[in-house]
């Protein structure tokens, strides 16, 4: 038999079964829909972690003072530590020649009041270099003068929520506002953005690291940010710090260090894992979709013994009539996934016009596997009944008998 008597054999099948076609073939095209849109969406978050760590810039170095104990787990956050971590550690490691730029941060929530209006507002001291380095751009006035890096100034740059809410549509440059027991003058307003690993920049002010010493009345530092020089220099650079604040700290190791390159690593690889893991659930809907492939050839073989008998009388050999059936579970299959990736991109254009800031992508490797798995499901289960169709006697089959 040639491929189009395959074909012209199975097409009208196919026509005198139309809801169990459309049923089948509805199956497949949901299954490999699945598998397609939601590696998409997994896809997609990843691609949004890395964003959210490129608004950070680029070859970060974090210092957290404390240090990470032996038993595992993450750097801790505030850590546990002899000495605290000071600007004058900062100052002594700031000449390493693979540091590019430095940004010492006190961290806590101060009430700032203008007029009759107050917000409690999360208030970061920190130097001039905090606005390159965390890519933070000004929607009007100017950043941290220099000298904020050595002395008290009583000047603050706030977020453009922080603004709006005490200023409204007034110009809030030049203004004076509290902050706690102090008077800091408005310097800047950042520009419009929103929240970076989960820190809205909009709502929050910015003042220098030695105002926030005295505002929050301490000298401990929440976190040290370095901008490297160069790429690949984060072990000398660790190396290097990690000698010189052990001289410092009386010979105690007490601080810990994450690196931008290994968070991010460790956010794709979790993200890979998970992606794979909804993909293969997934792809569970196949195999649901193979086992009724199975169910509806086992009917349309028991309904089909007239015609089964028929061919191996006029010659046609087991073989052949294995592959009819087979052929025909392969074409509802072909039918279905073509439906499945229509489907699963018109989903995926959905997502991106819905929500444009989300990187929703499909993969071609999900693409791939969802057909591929279709397919193998589609032959599989329906071997067992072509099987049992070739194997019939065309005399008991034309009478009926299986």
């Amino acid at each position: 038999m040639r491929l189009v008597d395959y074909w012209e054999f199975s097409v009208p099948v196919f026509k005198r079964h139309i809801p169990r076609t459309l049923l089948l073939t509805l199956a497949i095209a949901i299954g490999v829909c699945s598998v397609i849109l939601l590696t998409s969406l997994g896809e997609g978050a990843r691609r949004f972690i890395e964003q959210e760590f490129s608004s950070l810039g680029a070859d970060l170095l974090i210092i957290l003072p404390g240090k990470k104990e032996t038993q595992g787990g993450a750097p801790p956050i505030y850590g546990t530590t002899t000495r605290d971590l000071t600007l004058e550690d900062v100052q002594a490691i700031e000449h390493i020649s693979t540091i590019d730029k430095i940004a010492p941060i006190i961290a806590g929530t101060a009430l700032i009041t203008f007029q009759n209006r107050s917000r409690e507002v999360i208030t970061m001291g920190s130097t001039p270099a905090i606005f390159p380095i965390r890519d933070l751009t000004l929607g009007e006035g100017r950043a941290l003068p220099e000298n904020s890096s050595t002395q008290h100034v009583p000047v603050i740059v706030l977020g453009s929520k922080i603004k709006k809410e005490l200023f409204g549509n007034q110009s809030a440059v030049g203004e004076w506002v509290r902050a706690g027991d102090y008077r800091f003058r408005v310097i800047g307003v950042l520009e419009e953005r929103g929240e970076s690993l989960g820190l809205d920049l909009r709502d929050m002010a910015i003042i220098p690291v030695r105002s926030a010493e005295m505002l929050f009345n301490s000298p401990a530092l929440f976190r040290v940010i370095i901008q490297l020089s160069q790429s690949n220099s984060e072990a000398y650079t660790e190396q290097r710090i990690r000698k010189i604040i052990a001289e410092r700290h009386e010979g105690k190791d007490d601080i810990s260090f994450v690196s931008q390159d290994s968070i991010l690593s460790a956010f794709n690889s979790i993200m890979l894992t998970v992606t794979a893991v909804v993909g293969a659930i997934a792809a569970i809907s196949l195999v649901v979709a193979g086992v009724l492939i199975m169910n509806v050839t086992y009917i349309s073989v028991a309904q089909r013994r007239h015609e089964i008998g028929l061919l191996k009388a006029l010659g046609a050999t087991g073989l052949q009539v294995k592959r009819i059936f087979i052929g025909e579970a392969l074409l509802l299959t072909t039918a279905g996934s073509v439906i499945g990736m229509l489907l699963a991109f018109s989903g995926i254009e959905f997502v991106r016009w819905y929500w444009p800031d989300f990187p929703i992508a499909a993969t071609w490797w999900a693409v791939i596997s969802a057909i591929v798995t279709a397919f193998i499901m589609g032959a599989l289960f329906s071997w067992l009944p072509a099987a049992k169709a070739s194997k019939l006697d065309p005399i008991l089959a034309m009478r009926g008998f299986s």
